[in-house]
């Protein structure tokens, strides 16, 4: 039996950022706390007033919560909590990035269920928590589209990940326009990121029919997409494109799993402090090739998506697929973008033990159709310091 979770409501359009007062009324809810990427409440952007003088507009008083940066961690959770019981809030508005979003996941649910243990809450049968409205800044986590919240433990020095259908946000608002600020550069990588998200979808042993209908959903999307976005950023549709292809390849991961891409990926970018999307994207091409011959037709079904010659055999049409995200990786400057992180040779060559260690103890190495060794993991990191590292 084949089951897809998925946020109860969708809207999208440029300016939909407006129906923030219809959400809360149809949630029944009437104080939320906006949890907001700080940067969004600093001019130029300013974003935090557009947001209040809508629901102003609708007498819904809010109250605002900036103070957290970088990845979420347990104590900027505990802060937001306190202005959350403060303010008296019963509901929460998440505008940002994923980190803005995984944080206003957990918000919601500690706000009504503040005694819950974070390894109870994948196996728990039920998880009350506060309607929650999502309002991605980014086209590429996915974010609003799925149950999972990523913080790091201050305490014990550990990366939680916990996931629940629950924790899924109640409305998603993709407004286009929020996204036009963001440069071609970043754009790239966080497309880049969707993109992978929805090709390991795709490829992995969890896969079914649901989840490979968004994933290929999105996969057509980005690749339409993508590069206008990073040609011509100011181009509307072409933003909203990818905000739909982002949610898109977020239920597809979501219901079905990411993969090597992905533990390979947390591992390099929390060596080498390297952005998410950036070190998914350097690895893509890579783990494409270890997982070819297990799931050929899949990639040749991906490449289809992606633009190839439907015309080419099975075995041209996998080989093509990547092909082509090389071929982003090389337009859109990602080994240049990588190379910067990276000070020396040696100092990549002496990470790898620590990288392939991590790698392996990290989720979507299982949901691998070729499940890797430590020795594959060895030669896709080897692989990079050859490509990118002078």
């Amino acid at each position: 039996m084949d089951n897809l979770s998925l946020p109860p409501k969708l809207i999208k359009g440029a300016e939909s950022i407006s129906e923030l007062k219809q959400s809360i009324y149809s949630n029944n809810v009437s104080r939320p706390l906006i949890i907001m990427d700080a940067f969004l409440a600093q001019s130029p952007l300013n974003i935090h007033k557009k947001v209040k003088n809508i629901l102003l507009e609708a007498n819904i008083e809010s109250e605002l919560f900036t103070n957290f940066s970088g990845e979420p961690t347990t104590e900027h959770i505990n802060k937001a909590l306190e202005s959350l019981r403060k303010f008296h809030a019963d509901s929460i508005i998440a505008i940002g990035g994923g980190s803005a979003i995984d944080i206003s996941k957990s918000v919601s649910l500690f706000g009504t269920t503040p005694n819950i243990a974070w390894s109870k809450i994948a196996e728990s049968s039920y998880l009350e928590k506060l309607p929650l409205i999502a309002v991605p800044t980014t086209a590429g986590t996915g974010s609003e589209a799925t149950g999972i919240t990523v913080v790091s433990d201050i305490e014990l020095g550990i990366k939680l990940n916990p996931g629940h259908s629950h924790l899924i946000p109640n409305v998603a608002i993709l407004d286009p326009k929020l996204t036009i600020s963001l440069p071609n550069h970043l754009s790239a990588f966080t497309g880049l990121d969707a993109l992978t998200h929805a090709i390991e979808a795709y490829v992995s042993n969890q896969a079914n029919p649901l989840t490979d209908s968004y994933a290929l959903s999105a996969i057509r999307i980005i690749s339409k997409s993508l590069p206008e976005v990073y040609k011509n950023g100011a181009n509307i549709q072409a933003r909203e494109n990818m905000l739909l292809a982002s949610h898109y390849a977020g239920i597809a991961f979501f219901n079905s799993s990411t993969n090597l891409a992905h533990a390979a990926g947390r591992s390099l970018g929390n060596q080498f402090k390297i952005p998410h999307g950036l070190s998914v994207a350097v690895l893509l091409p890579f783990v494409m090739k270890f997982g070819l011959n297990s799931s050929q037709e899949r990639y040749r079904d991906i490449a289809i998506a992606l633009g190839a010659n439907p015309n080419l055999n099975d075995t041209e049409l996998a080989e093509e697929s990547i092909k082509i995200v090389e071929s982003y990786n090389d337009n859109f400057e990602v080994w240049q973008h990588f190379s910067k992180y990276i000070n020396t040779r040696n100092e990549f060559k002496n990470s790898t033990e620590k990288l392939i260690e991590d790698a392996l103890s990290g989720n979507g190495i299982k949901t691998n159709r070729k499940i890797p060794t430590h020795r594959d993991i060895e030669t896709l990191f080897t692989s990079i310091e050859e490509k990118i590292i002078n």
